[in-house]
């Protein structure tokens, strides 16, 4: 997708580019001066102190021999290849001997160190520029008419000293090399920096843009959810990086939001046509029984009916709300250590005077203790509905029905089980549906519910990280109850 230049400085990453591109920027040119100024001050301070050492030599040998030999020594050293500077001039500023042959204008009339770099022509250079130019006429040997062709010369630095007689002694270094070595960290300097603005777009251009276009595609794929295709996701590539992760744990959130959007359409649906029969059923009641003359018993026994018919309402949309609460992982239930061995030990002893009634044995085996982390009173109640739906539905199924609630740790788990011989669910899709809300099987319509027992409890398992199993018994049914250990919640 192109983008404009403004659409692009618009983006968080051509803002982090373009703020770090001039901080580079901004340090390299720092960099430069004060690499340049500093080899600057450097290499004067070398260039000084050569002079200084020349100077002291010098001094040495005027102290020896006066000015013929001084004049000697200057001669020959200015013979000697170099970049040092030797000058004798007059008292009017007449060169005498040295090899320099002009100056600017005023470099010697004051004693001391020169406070800038003077230009100056070397012994021989103007009469070879001279020829090469065609130019013949005579040299002069002055420092008056040197300010042109010094112009044009070599730069130096030097020190002007007033010897006893009156005469003027120059030395000086030419700052040829230093300059050259200050323009090389220059272009050295320059060059980095330009790398560093070149690798900055380079780094830009493949990584921000690949950044952006990273984005781009994050940014379609939530329009579209936003636009109502919840079964879309946000694209992972498999790199590992942040967005992947960014991308995962959104698709997670989506996929639980979808879930939860499917079971408020699925509890909407059940509550249309699961709870209209009742309504129904409990209008119809009181109808007929406003359509004629009754006693006063009839009344009573028509609202005993309304309200056990209301009672039961209240209990439906009691699990329909807990269901929900459980599902969505909000609970005012607090977990603690929980003995399941006293909890399965309560629900049957609490069951066995149903049992007993209905001609089913109700068995149990137990451990003396097993912990985990839980909630007591959630357990019992998920519990309580898979032992009752046990003596429900093997009744009348077998000659001697039986349910067998059995306790017993499996690795790192610890799994509760309720099996009976009744008749069972054989169909593996029956028994994937059994666990959704207001499913009734063909076979359980005889009996009385409201088909939300074994859905709350797999929410309850699932609020307790656990699973709920729905196996074949072989004859019957076996539903286990797997909890993580203790150690492992």
């Amino acid at each position: 997708m192109a983008l404009s230049l403004p659409a692009i400085m618009r983006t968080t990453a051509a803002r982090l580019s373009a703020l770090y591109l001039l901080l580079f920027a901004l340090c390299a040119v720092l960099l430069v001066f004060y690499m340049t100024s500093l080899s600057a001050r450097m290499l004067t301070a070398q260039t000084q102190e050569t002079i200084n050492d020349e100077v002291l030599g010098l001094a040495r040998a005027y102290q020896r021999g006066g000015l013929p030999v001084l004049v000697r020594v200057v001669e020959a050293r200015s013979r000697q290849p170099g970049a040092n500077l030797y000058l004798i001039a007059d008292a009017n500023g007449q060169i005498l001997t040295g090899n320099v042959q002009s100056l600017e204008p005023g470099v010697i009339e004051t004693e001391g160190w020169t406070t800038e770099p003077f230009s100056y022509q070397r012994f021989g250079e103007g009469e070879l520029d001279r020829l090469r130019s065609g130019d013949q006429a005579a040299p002069s040997t002055g420092t008056s008419g040197a300010q042109s062709e010094g112009e044009k010369g070599h730069n130096a630095i030097a020190l002007v000293l007033r010897l006893p007689n009156q005469m003027i002694m120059l030395v000086g270094r030419d700052l040829g090399e230093p300059e050259r070595f200050r323009a090389v960290i220059k272009r050295s300097l320059m060059l980095a920096l330009g790398m560093m603005g070149l690798g900055g777009l380079l780094i830009w251009f493949f990584v921000g843009r690949a950044a952006l276009k990273r984005i781009d595609s994050v940014s379609d794929a939530s329009r579209r959810i936003m636009g109502g295709d919840l079964g879309g996701r946000l694209p992972v590539t498999g790199a590992g990086d942040e967005f992947d992760r960014l991308s995962e744990n959104l698709n997670t959130m989506l996929a639980r939001i979808a879930m939860l959007n499917e079971g408020l359409k699925q509890v909407s649906d059940n509550i249309a046509h699961d709870l209209k029969t009742p309504l129904t059923r409990l209008r119809n009641r009181a109808e007929a029984t406003l359509a004629g003359k009754h006693k006063t018993t009839d009344y009573r026994q028509a609202l005993e009916g309304t309200i056990a018919e209301s009672d039961q309402l209240i209990k439906t949309f009691n699990a329909i709300l807990m269901i929900s609460r459980l599902e969505a992982g909000y609970s005012s239930e607090t977990a603690g250590p929980v003995d399941l061995a006293a909890t399965v030990s309560d629900v049957v002893e609490l069951y066995e005077p149903v049992a007993e009634e209905a001609g089913v044995v109700l068995e149990a085996t137990v451990p003396e203790a097993v912990t985990i982390n839980g909630n007591r009173e959630l357990i019992g109640q998920a519990l309580s509905n898979i032992v009752d739906n046990a003596i429900k539905y093997s009744t009348g199924a077998a000659e001697s029905p039986k349910v067998r609630v059995t306790l017993e740790r499996a690795g790192g788990e610890v799994k509760l089980s309720v099996s009976d011989n009744g008749h069972g669910i054989p169909d593996d899709a029956d028994r994937a549906r059994a666990t959704e809300r207001f499913v009734r099987l063909e076979k359980s319509r005889s009996q009385p519910g409201s088909g939300l027992g074994l859905s709350l409890a797999k929410a309850i398992m699932t609020f307790h990280n656990g699973r709920l199993d729905l196996l074949p018994a072989n004859p019957g049914l076996s539903v286990v109850m797997s909890f993580p250990s203790r150690e492992t919640h």
